[in-house]
């Protein structure tokens, strides 16, 4: 600065003023871009693009109903059953019946689960597993495909782009999950496992239902057997019956939130999408929870890592 005056020594009292002015106005610029550069460097550094690029040990967990698509998987594939001719218009009826009072009630009662499962499972036993497998595509192209939600859909591929898995993760049936994670060029689901003796359908589930914290166990498995870092990993849902597996990763997102998720993701400032046009949450979908089921945690990993290294 010293010098910058003394070089302008020379001049007028009036050109010298003017022309430190203008000196002082440019330095003072420089220096005013020269810290936004910082502070935008700081900003970069404190929050880097998502997802990373080439980042090998993050990966993305997705819930299904009313995530990825728009309403349950189950109800469309029950939908594909019946005109199918699998189960008659009485049992359509106690379906919808079971499947309304865990959308209206807001709360997952033992007994009814139980029930809406048993119905779910006494509709399959019996049939092979490939004529489930071959129907649900048809089901996928009749009830699913127009349903799903492309900001999610977006968000997915933008995983994908960068290098890292992608896996639904949901109490739907494991047939139905692995159909949409396929026609989705996603790399895998877990869901529902119903169990089977020579290709047919017992009846009966092999576990539990994968909702609430089993998902979240499933997660965690699958993370360890693929050697993830979970505080790299994202995870996607609807419902606040996902928050553990929500709570397990770096990257929560709470997608199309129910009132309770909603509310819990703004507390602990989790990033929000909503892609429902004009759509209240309570009245988007019927939960999945009713559903045939799924294995519980690393059971669950286990069998979805089996069938993809087979």
């Amino acid at each position: 600065m010293l010098t910058v005056m003394a070089a302008l020594g020379w001049l007028t009292p009036r050109r010298r003023s003017a022309t430190a002015r203008s000196v002082l106005a440019g330095e003072a610029s420089a220096e005013a871009a020269r810290k936004s550069s910082q502070e935008t460097t700081e900003v970069s550094d404190a929050e880097p693009e998502f997802p990373v690029l080439g980042d090998d040990k993050a990966a993305a967990f997705f819930d299904l109903d009313n995530t990825v698509m728009q309403g349950a998987a189950l109800f469309h594939f029950g939908r594909g059953l019946y005109k199918r001719k699998f189960f008659e218009t009485r049992d359509l009826a106690k379906f919808a019946w079971q499947q309304a009072w865990f959308r209206l009630a807001g709360v997952e009662d033992p007994e009814h689960m139980q029930e809406a499962r048993d119905s779910a499972l006494s509709i399959v036993k019996g049939h092979r597993v490939a004529e489930l497998q071959s129907i649900g595509e048809e089901i996928y192209d009749e009830y699913m495909a127009e349903r799903i939600w492309p900001g999610t859909r977006a968000l997915a591929q933008a995983h994908l782009d960068a290098g890292q898995k992608v896996w639904l993760v949901t109490a739907a049936p494991v047939e139905i999950a692995q159909v949409i994670a396929r026609r989705l060029g996603l790399t895998g689901a877990l869901g529902t496992v119903a169990e089977s003796v020579d290709g047919v359908y017992t009846g009966k589930l092999v576990g539990e239902p994968l909702h609430g914290p089993a998902k979240a166990e499933a997660v965690r498995a699958l993370a360890s057997a693929e050697g993830l870092d979970l505080s790299r990993c994202a995870a996607y849902s609807d419902s606040h019956n996902d928050i553990p597996m929500l709570s397990l990763v770096g990257h929560p997102y709470a997608i199309n939130p129910d009132t309770k998720l909603r509310k819990h993701a703004r507390k602990l400032d989790w990033r929000l999408r909503d892609y429902r046009t004009g759509r209240k949450a309570a009245k988007v979908g019927i939960p999945a929870a009713a559903g045939v089921g799924a294995v519980a945690g690393g059971t669950a990993a286990a069998i979805a890592l089996h069938k993809r290294r087979r």
